[in-house]
């Protein structure tokens, strides 16, 4: 396997776990805000870093989608609509779940939130051809 291949095939693998997150987000959308604003983020963030993988740029270990989209649109400006959509989402990685800040999102915010990291998951996949 070739370098280009293997990134290829851990940007597909990323994406997959994207797109059990998104499914994640949508089934617990109506009940669990919360949580559903989480596996949002966590597709947000698994799209970004897919799409890096594939292009053979490296990243640090971080859940700070602001950080991974301006890596993403430094490559493809065309991303910079879904990335920034999706930057709020970063507080729901790690201090929403773990430290329980006040961040009480609505079933309502918890749908927006997951069109914003579907949209960024379908570009990043369109984009690559996955």
């Amino acid at each position: 396997m070739t370098p280009e291949e293997l990134r290829r095939k851990v940007a597909a693998e990323l994406l997959g776990k994207a797109a059990r997150d998104l499914n994640s987000a949508r089934l617990l959308a109506a009940e669990e805000a919360v949580n559903s604003m989480f596996f949002s983020q966590q597709a947000a963030e698994k799209s970004a870093k897919a799409f890096l993988t594939a292009h053979d740029v490296a990243f640090r270990k971080t859940h700070d989608l602001r950080e991974l989209g301006i890596a993403c649109t430094t490559i493809l400006p065309a991303l910079a609509p879904h990335v920034e959509a999706c930057e709020p989402l970063t507080p729901f990685a790690v201090e929403a779940r773990y430290l329980r800040l006040p961040l009480d999102p609505e079933a309502g915010e918890a749908l927006e939130a997951l069109a914003k990291a579907t949209a960024l998951y379908d570009a990043v996949k369109s984009e690559l051809g996955l």
